[in-house]
C-alpha cells in the first residue's frame, strides 16, 4: 500500500467521535500498522477510541479479516483428518490447552494450536511452555506442519506470517489498558484461530473477577460475537460459558501450572480443573468426527487419561519441540524459586470470595507475569493455593504459598493476597462451574 493515501488522524478522529468506520477505512489502518507505517501512540489512539465508542458487527467482522488477511492463512488440507482447536477467553489458573490438547491429540484428532503470551493479570499460554526447558514455540511453518503430521498436535507462538497485525495489537492492548472489549478480543481470537487452518473450534469463554468479561451478560455476547464470526467463515464452532470468581485449581504461575497440568494428565488434577478439561476435549472429539455425541467424546478423553495415552502423547510433544522430558516425567527435579513462603489466615471462618483478579496481580508481582510487553517472566514465580471458595480455615491456617526469585515483593504480595480473600461465619452458596453453552442454533443452559 503506498503511504500517505489516507488520514489516519482523520479515521482516529471519526472513531473517537462515536463514528463507524468502513471496511476499507479499517483495513488501511491494520494495513498500514502491519507495515510500520502507522506508528505504536496512533494505533494505541485508535484502540481505545474503539475500547471506549466499541465496533458494530461490520466493525468487528472488517477488523478480523483485515487481521487475518495481513498474513497468510494455512492450509492443512494435506493432513488428514478434522482439524479442531480450543480457545479460551483468559483467566487465572487456567491451563487447561496444556492438559487437553494431548488428549484430544491421542484420541485421533489433529489439534493446530497457535496460542499467545500473558495479557495483564492472567498467565499466557507460551509462557506455560517456554517455562520447560528447552522448549521452543517460536518455530517455521515448515516445521509446524511437520510436528502437526508427526504427533497429530502442534503448539506454537505466531509467526510473522500468521495474522501478524493479531500479534503485534496483542502486546500493544495489554499496555494501553484496552483488553477488556468484546470486538477487539472477538477480532484477535478468530483472526489467529481461522489463520491456523482449523475446521472447527471449541471456546472457553471466562466470566467472573479473574475473566476479562466480569459480569455474564458480556460473556455470552462475546461468546455469541466469536460463534457468529467462525460460523460466517463456515467453521463448526461451540463455546461454553465457565466461572472465573476464583483461580481454577490450585497452581498460578507458569511452571505451577505444567506441574498441576501434569497431574491432570496422570489422572490426578483438581475436580474443577478436569470438569471443563474433559468437556471441552469431549467437544473437540465430537467435533472431531471421533465420538458420536459430546457425552462420548468425554467419555474417551477420560479414558486417554486412564490408559496413560494422553500423558504420553504430552511427552511425545514436548520432545517434538525440543523440550527436556526428563522434568516433564520427574517433575521434582526443576529448580524451586528463592523464596517460598506462606500465606497464613487472620481469622476463622469460610472462604465466601477470592477476587481471581487480584490474585493474578499478585502472580505477576511475584515475577509470572509482565506488566510491559518487553517484560521477561520467571517461570518458577506464582503462587499454590491450599484452600478454595467453601473452604473451612482457622486462623493461622496456610491459605496460600508465594513462589518468587524477587523476594523484595514478597511482603506486599502477602498482604494482596490477604485482602484477596474473604472470610466469613456463613458457608457460601455453590456456583456452577460452567453454565451455558453457545452455538449456531443460540444459546442454551448448561446441564452437567
Amino acid at each position: 500500500m503506498p503511504k500517505q493515501t489516507f488520514n489516519p488522524v482523520t479515521l482516529i478522529r471519526k472513531k473517537r467521535d462515536g463514528g463507524v468506520l468502513n471496511e476499507a477505512e479499517i483495513k488501511n489502518l491494520i494495513d498500514a500498522y502491519t507495515s510500520d507505517d502507522l506508528p505504536d501512540y496512533q494505533m494505541s489512539a485508535f484502540l481505545m477510541a474503539s475500547y471506549l465508542n466499541g465496533l458494530n458487527d461490520d466493525e468487528a467482522a472488517a477488523l478480523t479479516k483485515s487481521m487475518l488477511h495481513s498474513g497468510i492463512v494455512l492450509d492443512l488440507s494435506d493432513i488428514p483428518g478434522v482439524k479442531v482447536d480450543k480457545h479460551s477467553t483468559g483467566g487465572v489458573g487456567d491451563k487447561l490447552s496444556l492438559i487437553l490438547a494431548p488428549i484430544v491429540a491421542s484420541c485421533g484428532v489433529p489439534v493446530p494450536m497457535i496460542s499467545g503470551r500473558g495479557l495483564g493479570h492472567t498467565g499466557g499460554t507460551l509462557d506455560k511452555l517456554e517455562s520447560i526447558p528447552g522448549f521452543t514455540v517460536d518455530i517455521s511453518l515448515d516445521r509446524y506442519k511437520e510436528i502437526l503430521k508427526a504427533e497429530n498436535m502442534v503448539l506454537a507462538g505466531q509467526t510473522e506470517e500468521i495474522a501478524p497485525a493479531d500479534k503485534r495489537l496483542y502486546s500493544l492492548r495489554d499496555v494501553t489498558a484496552t483488553v477488556e472489549s468484546i470486538p477487539l478480543i472477538a477480532g484477535s481470537i478468530m483472526s489467529k484461530k481461522l489463520a491456523e487452518g482449523i475446521d472447527a473450534l471449541v471456546l472457553d469463554v471466562k466470566f467472573g473477577s479473574g475473566a476479562f468479561m466480569k459480569n455474564k451478560d458480556d460473556a455470552l455476547r462475546l461468546a455469541e460475537t466469536l460463534v457468529g464470526i467462525g460460523e460466517q467463515f463456515g467453521k463448526e464452532t461451540i463455546a461454553y460459558l465457565t466461572n472465573m470468581e476464583q483461580p481454577l485449581g490450585f497452581a498460578v504461575g507458569n511452571w505451577l501450572e505444567v506441574k498441576e497440568s501434569i497431574d491432570g494428565l496422570k489422572g490426578d488434577g483438581p475436580d474443577d480443573v478436569m470438569e471443563i478439561t474433559h468437556l471441552l476435549a469431549g467437544t473437540m472429539i465430537y467435533l472431531g468426527k471421533k465420538a458420536s455425541t459430546v457425552d462420548e467424546g468425554i467419555e474417551k478423553s477420560k479414558a486417554a487419561v486412564a490408559d496413560g495415552s494422553a500423558f504420553k502423547k504430552w511427552v511425545d510433544i514436548v520432545r517434538a519441540h525440543d523440550g527436556d522430558t526428563e522434568v516433564i516425567e520427574n517433575p521434582s527435579q526443576y529448580p524451586s524459586a528463592s523464596s517460598i513462603e506462606p500465606v497464613k489466615a487472620t481469622s476463622s471462618g469460610y472462604i465466601t470470595e477470592m477476587d481471581a483478579f487480584e490474585m493474578g496481580m499478585v502472580s505477576l508481582e511475584l515475577g509470572a507475569g509482565r506488566r510491559a510487553k518487553e517484560d521477561e517472566v520467571d517461570p518458577a514465580a506464582g503462587f499454590l493455593l491450599h484452600k478454595k471458595i467453601g473452604d473451612y480455615v482457622n486462623e493461622n491456617e496456610t491459605l496460600a504459598t508465594l513462589h518468587t526469585n524477587n523476594e523484595s515483593n514478597m511482603s506486599d504480595c502477602k498482604d494482596n493476597m490477604l485482602k484477596a480473600i474473604t472470610l466469613s461465619d456463613n458457608q457460601p452458596d455453590h456456583h456452577k462451574q460452567i453454565t451455558h453453552r453457545v452455538d449456531k442454533n443460540g444459546i442454551h443452559d448448561y446441564k452437567s
